[in-house]
């Protein structure tokens, strides 16, 4: 009877039991269900604020540090030596777009060092070096006289931050127009536009007036921010003081802001690549003074990858 008694008990408890268990089931699938919604609200009412008129203000960018020790590492030509290299890069943007007019403000700031201290040679330089120096900054106001298009003036500024400050430094200011075809895509046409060069060595860098054209596009898809901007100048005077920038920028972000972060930039201008041939010519040597005819001027490229932080 005892027995009886016991199993009966065991049944109710497990009953008892696994009723339980599925009314938590039950209600942590409510619970669910009353999260995304929640959720669904908060999405709406941020996509809501992202389209209110008014300023609006980010950035994201990438910072990249390592750093090694070796000593008496006989196993490379330099057993005792020291090295590191710092990264950082910033793409802030402010924007205004109201209905009859809007005004666009967008940077790129790239600054790298590096050191590499071999402890054997008390002659080598033991001091971090500047290794990327990248600064420009854009202002774009435009007054609108349709739906996608506007009458629109633009200043632009570019130079080394680090070393040689405005030496070269590039300042263009113009009148054109600005099309806007699709959400996150700026096109600026200037066909008169002033390209102000400052620099000591004025009988290679000549301002001039020109075409300016500009295309940013900037787009974020999820936890992916992606910014690509191109800025051309056409000098009217000569093909020699023309040139081009186009900085790539991709920001992933993983957990709270921080994630991955790479930079792609390419550059062509031909005073930059003769001042470099002039200063590094050797009158003594065989080869020919640099001219704007016979320079190399090739492609500058530099690429910067490592975590990345956006706000």
């Amino acid at each position: 009877m005892k027995k009886i008694f016991t199993f009966c008990l065991m049944l109710i408890a497990t009953a008892s039991f696994s009723q339980t268990i599925e009314e938590l089931k039950e209600e942590k699938s409510i619970k669910e269900d009353s999260i995304k919604a929640i959720q669904g609200r908060v999405d709406d009412l941020k996509k809501q604020i992202d389209e209110f008129p008014g300023w609006k203000f980010g950035a994201f960018g990438t910072i990249g540090a390592s750093f090694s020790e070796f000593n008496n590492w006989y196993g490379q030509g330099s057993p005792n030596n020291s090295a590191g290299n710092i990264t950082f890069t910033v793409n802030p943007f402010a924007k205004l777009d109201r209905e009859k007019y809007f005004w666009y403000n967008t940077g790129n700031i790239n600054l790298s060092w590096v050191k590499y201290d071999d402890k054997d040679d008390p002659t080598d330089n033991k001091d971090f070096r500047e290794a990327s120096d990248v600064f420009n900054i854009t202002s774009l106001f435009g007054y609108k006289i349709a739906k996608n298009l506007a009458v629109s003036t633009l200043g632009e500024y570019r130079t080394t931050l680090i070393n040689n400050f405005n030496d070269p430094g590039y300042l263009d200011l113009g009148l054109g127009v600005t099309w806007t075809p699709l959400d996150g895509l700026v096109v600026v046409v200037h066909p008169l536009n002033y390209n102000f060069v400052f620099a000591d060595n004025d009988a290679i860098f000549e301002s001039s007036l020109g075409a300016k054209i500009v295309a940013n596009y900037a787009k974020s898809i999820g936890d992916l921010k992606f910014n690509s901007n191109l800025s051309m100048f056409q000098s009217y005077e000569s093909s020699d003081l023309s040139n081009w920038t186009w900085i790539n920028s991709l920001s992933y972000t993983v957990w709270k802001g921080i994630g991955l972060g790479f930079e792609l930039g390419l550059r062509d201008n031909k005073q930059e690549a003769l001042n470099f041939a002039t200063n590094n010519w050797d009158p003594a040597g065989i080869q020919p003074e640099p001219t704007f005819d016979n320079v190399d001027n090739e492609l500058q490229v530099y690429t910067t990858f490592g975590l990345s932080y956006s706000f």
